[in-house]
């Protein structure tokens, strides 16, 4: 099936524990010469290395970062900022203080993200840590509710340990929570927490008709359960190998794991 317009997730799809395969890149670059529009879609920052990844999937594109609270637009024009904010949905201040003192109650490790790129944390875990190299970013140490700008996100780092159904049964009214795990650090849920209605799926719908386009002519590629909604929203959802089985079992297609040119192996699917 052809597709116009691909969203591609991170964590798991795009990049595996040894980063990305070099076989994904001649797949895109042959896709977007017939015209296919790239989206990278994640619940990663849009800044350093994650930023990288959206300027050599679609140097020109819209991408979507933060679990679907910010929309970027990239230029390659010297005359204008290389990314420009087109969609931002800040968490309501008094949820997102309740979310913060059910982490802090639970001692959950607590990551905060603004629309400006701002990353701040709440201690020193090594969990914080080990998030903060594996996305080439320092975080600036900071009481979350005192930030000078408004908070887009929360993500909580929940080890194998962790308080992970105590969390969630206690979140706000509010808040949407997003789940998803990666390959660079196995066995932490990465527990994103947005503006209720906001996701990967409101996000990609906003990016599509931007395009000009529906998401039945796009196709999504992803593993985790942050990418169910959209994997089944889009005309050709596909699951990596390396997916749990309920987003295998919501996917038109399943192809190989992410570190066996999986996602190579779903653009061959567009051609």
């Amino acid at each position: 099936m052809g597709a116009r317009l691909v969203f591609v997730d991170v964590d798991g799809t795009l990049v595996g524990k040894d980063g990305v395969p070099p076989c994904v890149w001649p797949k895109v670059e042959a896709l977007r010469g017939r015209g296919v529009r790239f989206a990278l879609i994640t619940g990663r920052p849009g800044r350093g290395e994650t930023l990288g990844y959206a300027r050599r999937l679609d140097p020109s594109g819209l991408h979507v970062f933060e679990s679907g609270a910010v929309v970027l637009a990239l230029s390659q024009d010297v005359h204008a900022p290389p990314a420009t904010p087109l969609k931002v949905e800040a968490l309501p201040e008094r949820v997102a203080k309740e979310a913060v003192f059910l982490a802090r109650r639970l001692g959950l490790p607590l990551e905060g993200y603004t629309a400006e790129g701002g990353f701040y944390v709440e201690g020193d875990s090594l969990l914080l840590q080990a998030h903060q190299a594996l996305l080439g970013l320092r975080a600036e140490r900071a009481d979350l509710l005192r930030l000078p700008s408004p908070l887009v996100r929360l993500q909580v780092l929940a080890g194998p340990e962790a308080p992970l159904e105590a969390l969630l049964e206690g979140l706000p009214s509010g808040l949407q929570a997003h789940l998803a795990e990666s390959p660079k650090m196995p066995g932490v849920r990465f527990v994103s927490l947005t503006k209720e209605g906001v996701g990967k799926l409101s996000a990609a719908r906003f990016v599509a008709e931007a395009y000009g386009l529906s998401l039945e002519e796009a196709a999504m590629v992803g593993d985790g359960e942050n990418d169910l909604e959209l994997i089944r929203a889009v005309g050709l959802g596909v699951a990596m190998g390396n997916a749990p089985e309920k987003v295998k079992r919501a996917a038109k297609r399943v192809v190989a794991p992410v570190e066996a040119c999986g996602l190579a192996e779903a653009l061959d699917l567009l051609g």
